[in-house]
């Protein structure tokens, strides 16, 4: 008699039949996805002139999607929450989760959103490193990644190549971030 398993995320796409001399695999319609983005750049720029612009405050300083960016008021004096008003009229709430002045990284969430997201959740993280060798020395290598709850999409998918392919959560916060480190090397490297 064939053993059936499922994986174990709350809703398996994957479909485990074995018998003892052979395993099948089955697949749902769903096609899998990260849930993750990770983008990075090497910008022209020491170190200490990058990371003084990573703070979420300061975000609008170099980011050009962005319009504004303020504490939000009344929170507890524990927690570092952040507006972020884009030029589009999005409007995002985020809260500082992690900072290091040591490691030269940030991380934050978003807990609100006008419009509301598609999905429950993201955690991202701005990480700086010194480039301390070779043809890019005194340059900073910045990583800003971003990590979605399992619901958030990476968009459409076509059997088609030539297919117009629509962007979904995954594919919009990846040209984001490329943007966002585009205009920040941009913001720091005309000092």
């Amino acid at each position: 008699m064939p053993k059936v398993s499922q994986s174990t995320s709350r809703r398996p796409d994957y479909l485990f039949i074995s018998t003892p001399n052979s395993a099948i695999s089955t697949m749902s319609g769903a096609i899998p996805t990260s849930t993750s983005v990770s983008e990075s750049a090497v910008i022209n720029a020491p170190l200490t002139q990058v990371w003084h612009m990573i703070k979420l405050q300061d975000f609008h300083k170099f980011w050009s999607k962005l319009d504004k960016s303020d504490y939000v008021k009344g929170v507890s004096p524990e927690t570092d929450i952040v507006r972020w008003t884009f030029k589009d009229g999005t409007v995002l709430e985020v809260k500082q989760e992690e900072h290091s002045t040591i490691d030269h990284y940030i991380t934050y969430s978003v807990i609100a959103s006008n419009p509301a997201l598609s999905y429950t959740s993201v955690v991202s993280t701005v990480r700086c490193y010194a480039v301390t060798s070779g043809k890019h020395e005194a340059s900073t290598y910045v990583q800003w990644t971003g990590n979605f709850s399992s619901d958030a999409d990476a968009g459409p998918h076509y059997p088609s190549i030539q297919a117009k392919v629509l962007e979904g959560v995954i594919e919009d916060a990846r040209f984001k971030r490329k943007e966002a480190l585009a205009d920040l090397a941009g913001a720091v490297e005309k000092k």
